[in-house]
C-alpha cells in the first residue's frame, strides 16, 4: 500500500490542497497525518473539517501540540503562535473542537508508529534535532519506521541492532529504501509552514511493501496563504515567513 504522510499543516488550505492533489496524482491508498492541523495559518475551520473527512474515509490521524493548545491553556508558545491559538479557538466550532481533542498521541499499524513529536514521551512535545534525540524516540519502540513531525524540517535517522545511528537530509524526489535491519525515524517537514529554507509544502510517499519513502516537495499559492494570514488580523511575520520557508 502507498501511504501518503503529512505533518504539521497548520491551517495553511492552499498548501493542504496542493499536497492532496499531488499524493493522489502519485497514487497514494491512504493518508496519514501527525497533527498540528491549527496555529500560523488563516483557514484552520477548512483544514479541520478535511482531516475529519479523511479519518471518516480511513486516514489516520494524531494530535500535535497546537490541537493540544486548542482546548487547553496549559501549552505554552511564542506569542505569535499564542495569538494564532487564540484567534483560531474562536473559530472552531464545537465538533471541530472535539475532535481535535480527542485525537490520540500515537498511533501504531503494523510495524509502524506515528506520532507528531517523537515515541519516548509524546506528551512532552521534545524536538528531533539531532541523532542522540533520535535514539531516544527509536529505543522507546519496537517499530520497524517511526514518523514523526514537529520541527518543521525533514531528516531520515537509522540505529542498528547495535545501536549504531546514522542521518541525513534526504533529496526530494530520491526513494531510500529503509532496511529491514534497521529502526528508522523519519522525520517530516512541514506542508503548511516550511523552515529548511524551501518555502514549498512537504510530504512523503511510503510504500508498505518495497519499505521505499519518497520526501515530496509540492508549490503552492504562498500569496494567497500570505494574504489570508494578514487579511485576518494575525501577525504579519507568520505570513511573511512562508515565502522564505522559515
Amino acid at each position: 500500500m502507498l501511504l501518503a504522510v503529512f505533518s504539521d499543516i497548520h491551517g495553511n488550505r492552499q498548501a493542504f490542497e496542493a499536497c492532496l492533489k499531488a499524493a493522489r496524482g502519485l497514487g497514494a491508498e491512504r493518508f496519514v497525518m501527525l497533527g498540528d492541523f491549527v496555529g500560523y495559518g488563516a483557514d484552520p475551520e477548512w483544514v479541520v473539517d478535511t482531516a475529519m473527512r479523511l479519518v471518516e474515509d480511513g486516514a489516520i490521524a494524531v494530535r500535535g501540540n497546537h490541537d493540544e493548545a486548542v482546548n487547553t491553556t496549559t501549552e505554552t508558545m511564542n506569542a505569535e503562535a499564542q495569538t494564532a491559538i487564540e484567534w483560531t479557538r474562536g473559530r472552531l466550532d464545537v465538533a471541530q473542537r472535539r475532535f481535535l481533542a480527542e485525537l490520540p498521541m500515537l498511533v501504531e499499524d503494523g510495524d509502524r508508529l506515528y506520532v507528531h513529536s517523537e515515541a519516548s514521551n509524546p506528551q512532552r512535545w521534545h524536538y528531533v534535532r539531532a541523532t542522540a534525540d533520535a535514539a531516544k524516540s527509536l529505543i522507546s519502540t519496537p517499530a520497524h519506521v517511526t514518523f514523526c513531525g514537529h520541527i518543521h524540517r525533514p531528516a531520515l535517522y537509522s540505529m542498528s541492532v547495535t545501536a549504531k545511528m546514522t542521518s541525513f537530509v534526504p533529496k526530494t524526489g530520491v526513494p531510500v529504501q529503509l532496511l529491514r535491519g534497521r529502526q528508522w525515524l523519519a522525520v517530516l517537514g512541514s506542508v503548511g509552514q516550511p523552515r529548511d529554507g524551501d518555502p514549498a509544502a512537504a510530504f512523503v510517499l511510503f510504500d508498505t511493501a518495497s519499505c521505499q519513502i519518497t520526501y515530496c516537495r509540492v508549490p503552492y499559492d504562498i500569496e494567497t496563504a500570505a494574504g489570508r494570514i494578514r487579511e485576518n488580523g494575525l501577525p504579519h511575520w507568520l505570513a511573511d515567513r512562508l515565502s522564505q520557508g522559515r
